[in-house]
């Protein structure tokens, strides 16, 4: 069957792309398209900034709350073990309810755990109302995916990119703009940390209509095609492989935010300057993460991608090791550079399965057990920094990780499907 993927010709609007035996859908109407694209970015800007937001007034909430320096800690390994958990159940609600309605009810929470975490009035019900953002945003990682995959199969990398810029984008602007917002707005770290709903509030809007249109794509379930139920992935070395790649990128991208900063302090940088080479780094990712999905969809193998990505990291890592001070901006952009194996793994989740109801199952495995692969790395990283009472370790660990990232990317970014290596038929 050809690959719809990398085509630049578009399939007809009347069938339904890449699910054989599926029977013509209605034509959607002509304001679908481009309320499906507003969709995807403004979801996409809500992806992070429950977390980003957090790390600028962590001190203010852990004083507000009277939160321990163990429960703080706890805190910030919240967002990948809620992205696992709930990531998992994301096939079976789209199954039931479509991936539209999902991603609308995703966006909803989001928007009331924004809302109501700020003035909460202890730690438990705080961390109640993060997992409820996090529920909400792990539902939408697994099926932004499905969502391009339906509506733009033949426009895969440079529907991906897209939604990938806009993510990096939403990242960036809330680590950098919480601090300059709360002061503007009186100093509260409550109403710094609240007025996130706003944003997350506007995602839910065109959901809503979306999900209304019945003849859309997002309001029928790929989960329900021939064979989803059946389609195992643990036979897929390449589901398996993308696994991995995912979670070992998302480890390293939750040491970068979490330690860099850090890693130059002790390298004798201001904290001023070790923040702005933080924004440095996660800003390289807006505009690359747009680049590197159309890009990758031109290839038949995405694994030399993966490896100029991991080599940039390591470049990065063994800089940071010999000379951190003086290359400093090298370093930062360099790490910004390999972190962009986040919309290279995205990519290439759209493009390993023949149809959306693959498309589905394999992103749900993916990301759910790529984030639980990658909870233990910013602890360990944690503790040998403060066990050893330097980089050296740490360093060459989180630089040694980008060896199998790339290994994994290589066996992930072959040109095969995962209905052919399970031998399963969507």
């Amino acid at each position: 069957m050809p690959d719809e993927t990398r085509t630049e010709t578009r399939l007809p609007a009347t069938t339904t792309p890449g699910v054989p035996g599926d029977s013509p859908a209605p034509r959607p109407a002509a304001w679908v398209t481009p309320l499906v694209v507003t969709g995807l970015v403004l979801a996409a800007l809500n992806l992070r900034p429950a977390i980003t937001s957090l790390g600028p007034l962590l001190e203010d909430v852990r004083g507000g709350l009277h939160m321990s320096g163990t429960v703080a800690g706890v805190l910030t390994s919240v967002p990948p073990f809620c992205f696992a958990v709930f990531g998992f159940t994301a096939p079976r609600l789209a199954r039931r309810f479509g991936p539209g309605a999902v991603v609308c009810a995703g966006m909803a929470a989001i928007t009331a755990g924004l809302l109501i975490r700020p003035f909460t009035s202890g730690t438990p019900a705080f961390l109640a109302a993060s997992a409820l953002a996090l529920m909400g945003i792990a539902v939408s990682n697994v099926l932004m995916p499905v969502i391009v995959k339906r509506y733009f199969p033949d426009r895969v990398g440079t529907m991906t990119g897209l939604y990938s810029m806009a993510l990096a984008l939403g990242t960036a602007f809330a680590a950098a703009a919480t601090v300059p917002m709360t002061e503007a707005l009186g100093g509260s770290w409550r109403v710094g940390l609240g007025v996130w709903a706003v944003l997350a509030a506007l995602a839910v809007l065109p959901w809503t209509a979306l999900v209304r249109d019945r003849s859309g794509a997002a309001a029928r379930s790929p989960a329900g095609a021939p064979g989803a139920r059946g389609l195992s992935l643990v036979r897929s070395r390449t589901a398996w492989a993308l696994a991995c790649y995912f979670g070992i990128q998302a480890s390293g991208a939750y040491i970068t935010m979490g330690w860099m900063p850090q890693v130059f302090r002790d390298a004798g940088l201001s904290a001023g300057t070790a923040g702005l080479l933080l924004a440095v780094t996660m800003v390289m990712g807006v505009p690359l993460a747009f680049v590197i999905p159309r890009l990758a969809t031109r290839l038949k193998n995405q694994g030399p991608i993966a490896v100029v990505l991991g080599l940039c990291g390591l470049t990065a890592f063994t800089g940071l090791l010999l000379a951190p001070a003086s290359g400093a901006w090298l370093w930062a952009v360099l790490l910004g550079i390999s972190n962009c194996s986040f919309p290279l793994a995205l990519t290439m989740i759209g493009m390993r399965s023949r149809s959306g109801a693959g498309v589905v199952r394999l992103s749900a495995f993916a990301q759910s057990t790529g984030y639980l692969m990658s909870i233990p790395g910013p602890l360990l990283i944690g503790v040998l920094y403060q066990n050893t009472g330097g980089w050296g370790l740490p360093l060459l660990i989180m630089g040694g990780f980008l060896v199998p990232q790339m290994v994994a990317g290589v066996i992930a970014g072959r040109d095969r499907t995962i209905e052919d290596e399970t031998r399963m038929r969507d």
